[in-house]
């Protein structure tokens, strides 16, 4: 059984959606869509869609040599013990040597590997950061043919509704 609108090759998309509401935080669209819900409105023809995004950056520290090679030989370290693990059943040796050897290979390939990529951004990037892009916007968009419904709905909600025109 197939919900009214939403087609398995798209989801997240409405045939004609109006814009019903914009808020400034994902909490205050999530609660005019449960909102809804509690109202027996059929919430799948609702959508949550953050707009206006904006890329934020936090800077975690700076990059120094050493802090580079310690996270190349940790790495590396991970994936060869890794690799022994996979190798481990198909070879004649003993389990702590093949960990032991790929673990080895793998924390010296990670430090060369780390080094290098770090020498050749020339001090360009000294510092490790954390990314995240946001919304500044939360629009709830509704299908046309129940928009009317929505909006009377939502106007019964406490508090402000937002003008979906802002």
């Amino acid at each position: 059984m197939s919900t009214p609108g939403v087609t398995p090759a798209f989801p997240l998309k409405l045939q004609f959606p109006q814009s019903l509401a914009v808020y400034d935080d994902y909490a205050k669209a999530q609660k005019s869509v449960d909102f809804l819900a509690d109202a027996d409105f059929p919430v799948d023809q609702l959508m949550i869609v953050g707009t206006e995004l904006k890329r934020i950056e936090r800077v975690t520290g700076r990059l120094t040599w050493s802090k580079i090679a310690v996270g190349g030989i940790l790495s590396g370290l991970w994936l060869g013990i890794f690799v022994g693990l996979i190798f481990a059943p198909f070879t004649e040796e003993g389990l702590w040597q093949v960990l032991l050897s790929t673990a080895l290979m793998g924390a010296t390939f990670g430090l060369v590997w780390a080094l290098l990529g770090y020498a050749f951004t020339r001090g360009q990037r000294d510092f490790s950061s954390v990314t995240q892009v946001v919304a500044t916007k939360y629009e709830v968009l509704v299908e046309n043919k129940h928009a009317a419904q929505a909006r009377e709905l939502l106007a019964g909600l406490p508090g402000a509704l937002p003008n979906p025109f802002e």
